[in-house]
């Protein structure tokens, strides 16, 4: 039998400022574009009750861990649900067990600010949020924390939304937070550009893109779905979380590639290889780039292995016994 750690979303929370996911999933991706085992996701679909059953799965050897996120959105409970296993990369022991729904705006918000700091020009100052949800404030969070941002605008379709938002934001971040009408006023003349939604079709045109603007956009990650158009898409270094996962589940890239703008070779780089150095990101002050993060074991590893750590030094979780395949199978 082995110990293992049950941990609550109430015993991470705070154990990790926005800074330090962002420097561990950094590392999860060097260690990705060095060639640590990272797959996209996998996803099944029931139509009665309707829902959705996915997740991935990564191998970080220098972390000394690996695991694998799953989770549940609809079905009968119409709600999403989320399992996070955490092994010793070495033994290949559990050593872990996640209530994960807490978790993923800071895992997916520090994904989000490493391919900013790849990716964006140094003096990115302007950034525009598409999305108000968790999610969009996981991206703000981690965001502020790779670049010296000055002026922060919001848009959301919903009025109360983006405007609560920006309250909130304007009051915690030194930079000037506003809600704006459209995306349009957000996007214009931004430097950094964020989509955190659920739209299904493009929340913006891709014509307003200042040459030199960073676009990260992470609310979408299917092949019926996008958050931006074949215009942007055709104008940017784009550099996905996998590269297998262009061609998989980015609806953006799809979309581009079946309208006959692109090849599959547009694909500059994976955010790993950049990380690494082994394909540069940006080259010039007027690149567009793009960074299409749909989520994947790299980040929910490195995020889980760091929590692990801190609740473990902290005393925090319920502990849970593991029999090895070796005593459970036989009864011994």
């Amino acid at each position: 039998m082995t110990d293992t750690l049950f941990l609550t979303s109430d015993d991470v929370a705070g154990l990790a400022t926005p800074a330090e996911y962002v420097d561990a999933v950094r590392e999860g991706y060097q260690q990705r574009g060095t060639g640590a085992p990272a797959e996209p996701r996998s996803k099944l679909v029931r139509e009665e009750p309707s829902g959705m059953l996915t997740g991935y799965a990564a191998i970080l050897p220098d972390s000394g861990v690996m695991g694998a996120y799953t989770y549940t959105a609809g079905f009968g409970a119409e709600d999403a649900w989320f399992v996070l296993s955490l092994f010793d990369a070495d033994s290949g022991e559990p050593l872990a067990l996640f209530d994960g729904a807490s978790l993923n705006p800071f895992k997916t918000g520090a994904t989000g600010a490493v391919g900013v700091d790849a990716l964006a020009r140094e003096d990115a100052t302007t950034l525009a949020v598409i999305g108000s949800g968790a999610q969009a404030r996981g991206q703000l969070r981690a965001t502020a924390t790779v670049r010296d941002l000055t002026e922060v605008r919001v848009y959301s379709p919903t009025v109360e939304n983006r405007e609560a938002f920006a309250a909130d934001f304007d009051a915690e971040l030194a930079a000037d937070v506003r809600a704006v009408g459209s995306s349009t006023d957000a996007v214009a003349g931004a430097d950094i550009v964020i989509t955190a939604t659920r739209a299904s079709e493009p929340v913006f045109d891709g014509d307003v893109l200042e040459p030199g603007t960073h676009v990260t956009a992470m609310g979408q990650y299917g092949t019926d779905g996008r958050e931006l158009d074949t215009t942007t898409i055709e104008r940017a270094t784009y550099v996905p979380d996998l590269r297998e996962r262009a061609t998989h589940d980015a609806g953006a890239f799809l979309a581009a590639l079946e309208d006959g703008a692109v090849g599959e070779d547009h694909v500059h780089a994976d955010l790993g290889e950049v990380v690494a150095g082994i394909e540069p990101g940006r080259t010039s002050a007027e690149e567009l780039t793009v960074f299409d993060s749909g989520g994947t074991g790299v980040e929910t590893v490195a995020a889980a292995g760091l929590l692990y750590e801190r609740a473990r030094e902290a005393g925090l979780g319920t502990e849970i016994s593991f029999a090895p395949a070796s005593e459970a199978l036989t009864g011994d």
